[in-house]
């Protein structure tokens, strides 16, 4: 072989390795790191950590930006991913009302989002959009089991402003109304607010036989300490964003014998040895306290944990269509998505498809009641 010609191809090799290491999965994170919903958000960025280098023999790189609990942000962040970085995949945000703005983006620029809470969307609007947590609907018909089986027949809201809380109301509205279950009073309040006073005084004299409280985080405690400290005597009630320690933390004897709605990450222990989550949600908090610390387990944390189950799955896929860093890529990574069936995850058994981008079934909510500042699941 001609020494020119020699170096031409060795040259030729050495770009074609260069192009395949370039070849890495991109994925962009938003989360709260900051702000009202940071207690979702940082527990889930401490997931993140805990992922392999790789999937599917590709090294994937991760990038993490705070978007502060704020819509704005999460766009900034969303915008950057896709222009800046080119990623192959969005997840975020743990606040709905930032991973509603950042659909948008998502939709525009034809990338995947695997979103962090519960966002709804206007129908045909989440072609590129799947949820990791359960919808409010999932949830509430297990609130409403529960409290069918507490003898709950009127109910007083006091939720979010935003879509998170209204999103509640209404699916919770349609659920309990067929189990003759009513709401009341409704009353709202910002993620901001540092009180709730009049709205508290409110519901406690329509004295319901339980309270619906829909917040997040350590946000939870606020009202929940201002309608017990109003005198409220009933049950009260939880969502799956307030499954946190940070409730119990902030809140103190004033949540004691609350129940919560949550996934089944939070108690897998206690789970009977039938449930099809327990060996994944076990896994989950075995790993996630042997790097944080006992009792450290998070709802939010876990839909990270699953998020890797995904890609594990859908990313090998993807591969045999289109190269990482590629439209082609990322619209295989939305088939597979689609198209993986019923997989189990820490939070239940998934199963989008084409048309249904929530995936769980009525059955994936677990009710837990703070018992000594701990979670025991009702039974």
């Amino acid at each position: 072989m001609k020494p020119f010609l020699k170096k031409i191809l060795v040259a030729a090799a050495a770009l074609s390795a260069s192009a395949a290491a370039l070849a890495e999965i991109t994925i962009g994170v938003s989360l709260p790191l900051t702000g009202p919903a940071s207690g979702l958000g940082i527990p889930m960025a401490n997931q993140f950590k805990l992922w392999p280098d790789t999937i599917a023999g590709e090294k994937v790189r991760l990038i993490v930006l705070d978007d502060a609990t704020d819509p704005t942000n999460g766009v900034r962040n969303a915008r950057r991913f896709v222009t800046d970085e080119k990623v192959d995949l969005i997840i975020g945000s743990a606040a709905t009302p930032v991973a509603i703005a950042m659909a948008d983006v998502a939709a525009e620029s034809k990338t995947t989002q695997l979103m962090a809470s519960p966002a709804q969307l206007p129908p045909g609007k989440d072609t590129w959009s799947f949820r990791l947590p359960q919808s409010n609907a999932v949830m509430a018909h297990a609130v409403v089991e529960h409290m069918k089986k507490q003898g709950v027949k009127t109910v007083g809201f006091l939720g979010y402003t935003d879509a998170y809380g209204e999103g509640w109301l209404n699916d919770f509205k349609k659920v309990a109304e067929q189990q003759g279950i009513k709401v009341v009073a409704a009353e709202r309040f910002a993620r901001t607010d540092t009180s709730v006073t009049g709205q508290a005084l409110k519901l406690v004299s329509a004295n319901p036989d339980a309270m619906l409280l829909v917040a997040s985080g350590s946000g939870a405690a606020m009202p929940h300490k201002a309608v017990v400290e109003r005198g409220y005597k009933g049950k009260i009630y939880q969502t799956h964003a307030a499954a946190t320690r940070d409730l119990m933390r902030v809140g103190g004897k004033d949540v004691e014998g609350s129940f919560v709605v949550s996934g089944p990450v939070i108690a897998p222990e206690q789970l009977p040895e039938s449930h099809p989550s327990k060996q994944r949600a076990t896994d989950f908090v075995q790993k996630y306290e042997k790097a944080y610390g006992a009792g450290s387990r998070n709802q939010f944390a876990g839909h990270g944990y699953d998020a890797l189950i995904v890609l594990e799955k859908t990313v090998p896929v993807a591969l045999k269509k289109a190269k990482p860093g590629t439209p082609e890529f990322r619209a295989a990574l939305r088939d597979a998505i689609e198209g993986m069936g019923k997989t189990t995850f820490a939070h239940g058994v998934m199963n989008w498809t084409k048309d249904d981008h929530w995936g769980y079934t009525n059955d994936s909510g677990v009710i837990v009641k703070v018992v000594n500042g701990d979670w025991q699941v009702e039974k």
